[in-house]
């Protein structure tokens, strides 16, 4: 069964404590394994990864066939149901049309003092996507990662994709297309994340990694991030949903559901001013996962991770929200917007009932790629400004430097750095004779 709390009983602050503490993530130590095969790769290159693909996705392939050519991605193209391939592109236009948005301005001013001062926005020159195969292949993943690279006008973006046993998913091929995706390669786990990293004969290194992935694929991320950039280290996924009691019990559950069925560590919690309404959805879990598809998932996920927590009112509601800090948070208010701006730490806010975040992960337009574990506290979701790169630009005019060098000798003195302090003396005593 889920917790149920009361924020009026005594022990709510010991058992919302332990909620937030409990170990949801089934991490193996798998950081020696991942080590050696990182450097596996950097020290055989194609030979490693037909080494690895064989072992571990059960798939004989030559250093030729790592990439799929242009006419295997067509005629998996081709399989994908006219209905399947609209839904793709409406998600792609509308999350291309929600990320051009983001893209910040460059800038340039002079100050009082004479002084020219800005920053200029570049791209990475590539970016590698990690998509995950098997259950978890998500065409929707890659247009996340993908559209806001290609807005931010990164050059070239490749895709790693296990096939286990040969197997593709065409919806995967396809949403990496109409992304405008380079290249795509047959690759999966630490292997992958080392190729993009570190590159191989066939495998030209990249920039940046984004994408989810298993315990082996986050610990080769932990181990490139220097060498690379990458998005983030993701978690199991998670919602909270802050409701009052005028709201569709079935909807609420269904959207605490659409999390719980991802993985048996998902968290869902519900947050609600009325006790009534909370069992309600309750129930109503209890009916649905009846007949869910993934039941068994969801179940395990409802039954140790899930909560519901009953609150004095909307404000201790937003809270204790800010607490959890939770990837997803609908607010299933009669004023959401009011309430969310009340919140300060989420990945994703979903304002009011007819906003289920399912909406979000699929064709709302802003990015399904956010911030698990709590750390929406200090953390954004993925955007355009992953795939940027921004330098600052300075100038200084003779005056300028007359006005502002003085202060810089000084410092300079202090931290008993000579040569910075005499840089700035030399060009001032051949401004002033």
């Amino acid at each position: 069964m889920p917790v149920f709390l009361d924020t009026t009983e005594p022990d709510f602050e010991i058992e919302f404590a332990r909620l937030l503490g409990a170990k949801r993530e089934d991490s193996p130590d798998v950081d020696d394994t991942v080590a050696g095969i990182i450097a596996d790769v950097r020290a055989r290159g194609d030979a490693a990864l037909l080494d690895l693909t064989a072992r571990f996705d059960r798939l004989e392939l030559t250093a030729d066939r790592l990439a799929f050519t242009p006419e295997e991605i067509a005629a998996e193209c081709a399989r994908v149901p006219e209905a399947e391939r609209l839904a793709l592109e409406t998600a792609a236009e509308r999350i291309r049309a929600y990320h051009v948005r983001q893209m910040p301005e460059n800038a340039l001013w002079t100050d009082p003092d004479g002084a020219t001062l800005g920053w200029r926005w570049t791209p990475v020159a590539a970016a590698g996507l990690y998509v995950p195969g098997g259950l978890a292949s998500y065409p929707s993943s890659v247009l996340m990662n993908a559209i806001p690279a290609k807005v931010a006008g990164v050059e070239r973006l490749c895709i790693t994709v296990p096939t286990p046993d040969g197997v593709v998913n065409p919806l995967v091929l396809l949403a990496a297309r109409i992304a405008g995706v380079d290249e795509i390669y047959r690759l999966g786990g630490a292997q992958a994340i080392a190729a993009l990293a570190y590159g191989t004969e066939t495998v030209p290194p990249v920039d940046k990694i984004t994408g989810p992935g298993n315990a082996f694929v986050a610990a080769a991320k932990r181990r490139v991030f220097g060498k690379v950039g990458i998005d983030m280290i993701a978690g199991p996924s998670e919602i909270l949903v802050i409701a009052d009691g005028n709201n569709d019990a079935e909807f609420v559950a269904l959207d605490l559901l659409s999390q719980a069925e991802h993985d048996e560590s998902a968290q869902s919690i519900l947050v609600t001013t009325d006790a009534a309404f909370g069992r309600a959805v309750a129930a109503e879990i209890e009916r649905q996962l009846e007949v869910l598809e993934r039941s068994a998932i969801a179940g395990a996920s409802w039954r140790d991770f899930g909560a519901v927590i009953v609150a004095r009112d909307l404000d201790e509601a937003a809270a204790l929200s800010d607490r959890v800090a939770p990837e997803h948070l609908e607010l299933c208010v009669d004023d959401p917007m009011a309430l969310s701006q009340k919140i300060h730490h989420a990945g994703a806010i979903f304002l009011g009932q007819w906003t289920p975040e399912a909406i979000g992960d699929y064709v709302g337009g802003p990015n399904h790629v956010l911030p698990t574990a709590r750390s929406a506290r200090f953390s954004s979701g993925l955007s355009v400004l992953d795939f940027l790169k921004r330098t600052t630009l300075a100038q200084m005019s003779p005056q300028a430097l007359n006005a502002i060098g003085p202060a810089a000798e000084v410092l300079a003195t202090s931290e008993s750095l000579q040569a910075h302090g005499l840089s700035v003396t030399a060009r001032l005593r051949k401004l002033n004779g």
